[in-house]
């Protein structure tokens, strides 16, 4: 009896190595390490700029503190608009962008049964991320920048960036390719759909002419409405392709294995995903409601937002379900309270979105602190509690240890919580008071608050609060990474994870769904992802590109002279459209405080445009001509010397830099390449008009103002024969683009 059934053992087992393939292999955990500590860094440096910023709105003289009388010539590099760049690329690219490297690596070799297809394309991209971060930092504290809010580097980065994407995307395919699995799973759908998106996006986005091979310096192809359209249609897609479809990935990934249940629906992961990404491509003109956008855009991007909130809501649901029967573990589970509260923020994020989409709210809303709060619930809140959950979840398994203190975890939630908490509900009700003392008239028609310098005054509390809510999440993540160095110290790392995997040879006789199907079809699902991606885009964006009546010509604007080119462009290096919009909407508060609302054909020699997105201080569209020339130079030297209360940082170097103008002709011949018509007498005689016209705004000033003439004549006695006149100095090139805003609108020579 015995010896039957040993024989019917051996047979089975025999049957078993005909029909599977055992094969063993080892998973990449080096590069997931690399990828965390990055992820860890840049979040820190991230967070403390952010803080920096927020201390600077209510103490703008922050930079007179480090340099002292020495500001004047540290040529800008703490200046507000620059920092504002290295913040958001920081948060942007730098940790949320490591954490979904992070998070990719590690699950797509577990989820393909694959170790990476390349270790060296890994390393190419690892390195070249954070090569590209740090260089990022480099140009724009130098002021470096094509001003395109989250796209602001120039061409020489914009290629480096779509070189490591692309080493990302085949490292990716490749391993896809060579998977032990037939089925790519949800969280791959979410990889590839990102992938496909950013790489339309960035490089559309980023189609720029430079002055010169040899130099940093390009302008945007496309210009006023049509750049304002590209750019929203990218920024806005930033947010849904960098800061969403890949996070949704990690969670489809980590929310299950740190739950131990499967994903609650497989139906409903479909319906989000693919809804999701052909949605979300549509909504990026929602940015620009009430501007000189054709109506029939601004329709189209407040009707797919509101869309929106059916697959969002979809996906945090499908998330939060698959905790069903968890929520008793939650309490005592660190890594649960990290996800659970990330789908909250999600779903408010993505809820709220489309309702500052809709104009009712977003004539409230749109240059105020609102849109502040609502970013930041969506990146402190749904992707840094994801990440922060993701990191806890990673340490343990990667060197194979506990974490040292679910007490530090739990302290880190709560002040991760309540810095949120603290830091957006003050911005809701700033936002308010903004508008409110923006709307407000008084019987007799007029303005309650004229200044605006009054609204900025009035928010300043709030903003204090602020900075108290991102100090408090700051601390908690000092406690989260003395945790995880305390947690690696007493682990053991695992750099090559063993796996076993089972092959079935087997033929499949089941029936299959077209989804299925299309799931053992990398290559269609690619290419499939691409068409829905690119749908929206192409009709959004194509009409307004050929169809010459959505931009209207008008015939009273004419090209910026050479020293105004040069003053834009200086406008755009210190980043001054961060804080100061160039968009008059068609409300009557706007038109009696700025005059005549923003027409399309006014932008049209505009490379890049300038409309801005939040008004810390004043709207200028329609600056010319408002203010005396001496009052613009005082105003960058000191703020509150004109204007009291302001919150604006100091611009001295502006007055004692001498202006390049080796570039001019370089520049308005790339203009006219673009087609600015400037005609061969204006480019060979650009430094004669440029010098005219300065001379012009420098005896202005000094009539204006005898004083500063003293300071000059003094300046000339103390520096001898490193001396240069006031009217070759940045400060009059910057103020005479400032003079000639809004100009041509109003008819004013």
């Amino acid at each position: 009896m015995k010896e039957v059934e040993r024989e019917g053992k051996k047979e089975k087992e025999k049957e078993k190595e005909r029909w599977f393939k055992i094969e063993k292999f080892y998973y990449d955990n080096n590069i997931v390490k690399a990828f965390l500590y990055a992820t860890i860094f840049w979040a820190f440096t991230g967070f403390l700029v952010g803080i920096i910023l927020s201390l600077m709105l209510f103490s703008p003289n922050l930079p007179e503190i480090f340099f002292g009388h020495n500001l004047k010539y540290e040529n800008g590099i703490m200046g507000f608009g620059r920092l504002r760049m290295i913040h958001t690329t920081t948060v942007i690219f730098a940790f949320i962008g490591n954490i979904i490297f992070t998070g990719s690596y590690y699950s797509l070799q577990r989820l393909l049964k694959s170790r990476m297809y390349s270790d060296l394309l890994s390393w190419i991209h690892f390195w070249g991320w954070q090569i590209f971060i740090l260089l990022s930092w480099i140009t724009f504290l130098l002021g470096i920048n094509t001003s395109k809010e989250y796209a602001e580097h120039e061409w020489p980065l914009d290629i480096m960036i779509c070189i490591i994407w692309i080493i990302y995307g085949i490292n990716m395919i490749g391993t896809i390719m060579k998977r032990r699995i037939k089925h790519i799973y949800v969280s791959i759908w979410f990889f590839i759909g990102t992938w496909v998106s950013v790489s339309i996006l960035h490089i559309f986005n980023n189609l720029e002419l430079p002055i010169s091979f040899f130099s940093l310096k390009s302008y945007s192809i496309y210009a006023g409405v049509q750049d304002a359209l590209v750019q929203w249609w990218y920024g806005h897609n930033a947010v849904a392709f960098i800061l969403t479809t890949p996070i949704l990935g990690l969670m489809y990934y980590f929310v299950p294995k740190a739950s131990g249940k499967p994903i609650f629906s497989y139906k409903l992961s479909i319906l989000h995903f693919w809804s999701l990404i052909f949605i979300y491509i549509w909504a990026g003109p929602h940015h620009l409601i009430y501007t000189a956008l054709p109506a029939w855009a601004q329709m189209l991007g407040t009707i797919f937002s509101i869309m929106l909130i059916a697959p969002s809501w979809g996906g945090m649901l499908n998330g939060l379900l698959t905790l069903k029967g968890t929520w008793n573990k939650i309490n005592k589970n660190h890594i649960l309270k990290y996800f659970v509260l990330s789908l909250t923020f999600y779903g408010i994020a993505t809820f709220e979105g489309p309702m500052l989409a809709t104009k009712k709210l977003n004539a409230i809303a749109h240059f105020t602190d609102w849109i502040i709060a609502h970013v930041h619930i969506g990146t402190l809140g749904w992707n840094g509690f994801m990440a922060f959950g993701v990191i806890y979840w990673l340490v343990e398994k990667l060197w194979n240890t506990k974490i040292y203190s679910k007490l530090y975890a739990n302290i880190h939630f709560f002040l991760g919580t309540l810095g949120i908490l603290v830091y957006v509900i003050p911005m809701y009700w700033s936002a308010i008071r903004q508008s409110k003392m923006w709307k407000q008239f008084n019987e007799d028609g007029s303005l309650t608050n004229k200044n605006f310098v009054k609204s900025v005054i009035s928010i300043i509390p709030y903003y204090k609060i602020r900075f108290i809510g991102g100090l408090l999440y700051m601390l908690g993540m000092i406690f989260m990474i003395y945790n995880i160095y305390k947690t690696i110290k007493k682990g053991d790392f695992i750099k090559n994870e063993a796996c076993k995997s089972i092959t079935d040879s087997k033929k499949e006789f089941e029936v299959e769904t077209f989804h299925n199907w299309l799931e053992k079809k990398p290559i269609t699902f690619f290419l499939l992802s691409l068409i829905v991606v690119s749908i929206g885009g192409i009709v959004e964006i194509i009409p307004n590109m050929i169809i010459k009546s959505n931009t209207p010509t008008l015939t009273s604007v004419r090209p910026y002279t050479p020293l105004e080119l040069e003053g834009r462009d200086l406008y755009i290096r210190e980043g001054c459209n961060g804080c100061h919009s160039q968009m008059v909407r068609p409300f009557r508060d706007e038109v009696v405080r700025y005059r005549e609302y923003s027409k399309a054909g006014e932008f049209v020699y505009d490379h890049p445009f300038l409309w801005g997105s939040k008004r810390s201080g004043p709207d200028l569209a329609r600056e010319g001509g408002k203010n005396p020339s001496s009052w613009h130079f005082k105003h960058m030297y000191d703020p509150r010397s004109t204007s009291p209360g302001s919150i604006m940082p100091r611009y001295p170097w502006l007055i004692y830099r001498k202006l390049d103008k080796s570039k001019t002709l370089l520049k308005m011949k790339v203009m006219k390449k673009l087609g600015v018509p400037y005609l061969e007498k204006d480019i060979e005689n650009a430094y004669n008009y440029l010098d005219r016209q300065a001379g012009l705004i420098e005896k202005e000033i000094y009539k204006e103002s005898p004083e500063i003439k003293q300071q000059i004549n003094f300046q000339k006695k103390v520096s001898g024969k490193k001396f240069f006149p006031l009217k070759e100095r940045e400060i009059i090139a910057i103020i005479s683009y400032l003079q000639r805003l809004g100009k041509d609108i109003q008819g004013i020579d």
